[in-house]
């Protein structure tokens, strides 16, 4: 069996819709206090992608930009609120997405725990992933 080449993936009212070339960079929990206000979660899985290999296929007009700090935004659907992308300075180039919003399965699983020294104590993690306290 083929494995495939690209994800795709949209929010939840189907406005905005993506795909994204495989392989992908990395994918991590994020723990930080903005990605769980923004998702109103314990923490975030994303999926870090080459900027050249994410390609918005639909649903321009209904993607909205955040500036959720100096630097970095977030991407979500005007229309239904799905919480979607994430850009930063810090690494340009690149294009996270979060996991729960691609369709298809991934080329790998959570690695690690990012900015775990803000985590909750309400929500258990999975111990065995390395955890980065920035």
């Amino acid at each position: 069996m083929k494995k495939p080449s690209c994800v795709r993936g949209g929010c939840l009212c189907g406005a905005v819709r993506f795909e994204a070339d495989l392989p992908s960079k990395w994918c991590a929990h994020c723990h930080c206090s903005m990605c769980r206000k923004a998702h109103g979660a314990g923490y975030v899985t994303w999926v870090g992608f080459h900027s050249a290999h994410f390609r918005l296929v639909a649903g321009d007009q209904h993607l909205r930009w955040y500036q959720s700090s100096p630097g970095a935004r977030r991407g979500f659907c005007k229309t239904c609120g799905s919480s979607m992308f994430f850009e930063e300075n810090r690494n340009p180039g690149e294009t996270c997405i979060t996991l729960t919003n691609i369709d298809d399965p991934i080329d790998r699983a959570p690695e690690m725990h990012a900015h775990y020294d803000n985590h909750v104590d309400w929500i258990p993690v999975d111990d065995a992933l390395s955890a980065f306290r920035r």
